[in-house]
């Protein structure tokens, strides 16, 4: 399985939309300030995921989610 996931920065209130294999590793490694994107909004915490058969179907979702619709969708669900 591959999976969207939105992120929450408890330190800046950013979100960060990517997707992955595994989200638990995925999560632990922006924590852990492994990518240079998020190093900076630590620590995030999961605050949406959705799951996908395909990686093409898991970053059509994240490309998407990444528009101007997409935000206002999320914003949505989040409330």
């Amino acid at each position: 399985m591959f999976y969207v996931y939105v992120l929450l920065s408890e330190k800046t209130g950013r979100r960060y939309t990517g997707s992955c294999e595994d989200i638990a590793e995925r999560l632990r490694r922006h924590n852990a300030g492994h990518s240079l994107s998020t190093r900076h909004g630590v620590p995030w915490k999961l605050v949406h995921s959705e799951s996908f058969e395909t990686r093409a179907d898991a970053v059509q979702r994240e490309r998407f989610l990444k528009t101007g619709a997409g935000r206002r969708w999320l914003d949505e669900q989040l409330g």
